[in-house]
């Protein structure tokens, strides 16, 4: 019983809100004052103003398309296009647009009651409501005279400001997919240096830095350079199953560091072990540093994982692979996956 009572209730509620809307409707009356600027000179201010902010978008697709490292530039010309949208419309609103002044009395909703003729009328409003707002969207360029100029410039500005949002979309590049896990190394291949010299034991004395590359790859691939260093034989600590990694105490590791992926190019080698810290491996960006006796384990900043090791053999003199590195090379955030 509550509850159709509760729902007669709401019945009678909408009909009453609806009843109070309509009667509110008709007694609305609207004091409205136009002008129209008719302002032929802020009209072509506004187009010139559109023209530069599409010419400031595509310089930024020409210095991103010829000279995209110049960050400087590329925020510059952004910066000045949407700031002469902003002008355009600044000027257009105040200069060029008609300009209305709109008194509209607070509505009065306390009603007596619906009548059934204001339901019925309701339908007739709404499509009056329609046919007002019409009217309103027409009456927005009253008073503008060169619309085909104006309507060249804003859309000249869209492309211009378009073009500029899209090129940078250029930059994702294609899916990287397995390229970063990918690696040249694996049993007999030799090592040689950047002229494509075979690396010999012999070039090598303790305490001594170079870098390597897989013989007959490609050296930008990320995994192909290596830091080979040579230290004592007696100094080594590595795990019993790579106890034959480094033949006469000479060690590769890779070159990209396992926190942001910049080269390894700094090797320590204290000459007096009492008072220094052991043989490593450094990275100069933020100095993460890596213990090479041990493996490559990690000693020091911010990298959280060791060097991949590549296992070494010498045959005729010349330094080859053993087999493939130790771990996955570069930043963990890279798709770096290692299996444990």
């Amino acid at each position: 019983m509550r509850r159709r009572a509760a729902a007669v209730l709401a019945w009678v509620w909408r009909y009453v809100v609806a009843g109070a809307v309509l009667r509110v409707s008709r007694r609305r009356t609207i004091h409205r004052e136009r002008e129209l600027p008719a302002s032929t000179r802020a009209e072509t201010g506004t187009a010139a103003l559109l023209f530069a902010a599409a010419l400031a978008g595509l310089a930024f697709v020409a210095i991103y398309a010829f000279d995209d490292a110049n960050t400087q530039l590329l925020g510059l010309s952004i910066a000045v296009s949407l700031a002469l949208v902003a002008a355009a419309l600044i000027l257009a609103a105040a200069r060029v647009v008609p300009q209305e002044t709109l008194e509209e009395p607070r509505p009065d909703f306390s009603v007596d009651g619906p009548k059934s003729a204001d339901i019925e009328r309701f339908s007739a409003h709404q499509q009056e409501e329609v046919e007002a707002a019409a009217l309103t969207l027409r009456e927005g360029t009253d008073g503008v005279t060169r619309r085909g100029l104006l309507g060249a410039a804003g859309a000249a500005a869209g492309i211009g400001l378009g073009a500029a949002a899209l090129v940078p979309l250029a930059s994702l590049g294609p899916a990287v997919g397995g390229r970063l896990a990918a690696s040249p190394w694996k049993d007999g291949v030799a090592l040689v240096e950047e002229n494509g010299i075979a690396v010999k034991a012999e070039d090598l004395e303790v305490g001594s830095f170079l870098t390597a590359f897989a013989k007959g790859a490609d050296k930008e691939q990320l995994a192909t350079s290596l830091a080979v260093v040579r230290v004592a034989p007696d100094e080594l600590e590595l795990p019993a199953d790579r106890a034959d990694w480094a033949p006469e105490g000479i060690l590769a590791f890779s070159k990209i560091c396992t926190h942001a992926q910049c080269a390894v190019s700094l090797f320590r080698y204290p000459l007096f072990a009492e008072r220094s810290p052991g043989p490593a491996l450094v990275c100069p960006c933020h100095y993460s540093t890596f213990n090479v006796l041990d493996g490559g384990e990690r000693i020091f900043g911010p990298a959280v994982r060791p060097l991949p090791q590549l296992p070494l053999r010498i045959e005729d003199g010349v330094l080859v692979a053993a087999g493939p590195l130790s771990g996955a090379v570069g930043a963990s955030w890279g798709r770096v996956r290692e299996e444990g």
